[in-house]
């Protein structure tokens, strides 16, 4: 499962355990990719047209002064709630244990044990082989 650094949101969110990014059809290419197949959601979304974050040295909500703001808190509870995922802890991992270790870290936590395939963080089963997963703790 070849997650690069780019598939990584300035949210935190890894794009490449994404429903829109691991289907066939309209794939997203994630926050940072191309726009011609994002969803509305992903074009509109408050954080990745954040000027603060465009401007930034890491490109991530970490560096903020606002950091967590209103809409990332929204975000980290809604994935937190519905897919056993924080966004808040991601940036908490990228920016304590840098960027690379983090994408490692999640190549990991996000492979299916049966034919190391990516577990879809929406779906929670692997997008590979079907195989139904215990959400990644």
């Amino acid at each position: 499962m070849p997650t690069e650094t780019q598939l990584i949101a300035p949210c935190g969110m890894n794009c490449g355990i994404c429903l829109a990014y691991l289907r066939n059809e309209r794939k997203c290419s994630g926050c940072h990719g191309d726009n011609s197949n994002k969803p509305p959601t992903r074009l509109n979304c408050i954080i990745r047209n954040c000027e603060t974050i465009k401007r930034n040295q890491s490109g991530f909500c970490f560096e903020c002064e606002r950091y967590p703001c209103k809409r990332l808190k929204q975000l980290d509870r809604r994935y937190r709630t519905k897919y056993a995922m924080s966004m808040i802890e991601n940036l908490e991992s990228i920016k304590e244990l840098g960027l690379r270790a983090f994408v490692s870290y999640e190549e990991e936590r996000w492979r299916c044990t049966k034919c190391g395939g990516v577990i879809c963080v929406h779906r929670g089963y692997c997008y590979d082989c079907g195989e139904r997963a215990v959400k990644p703790q």
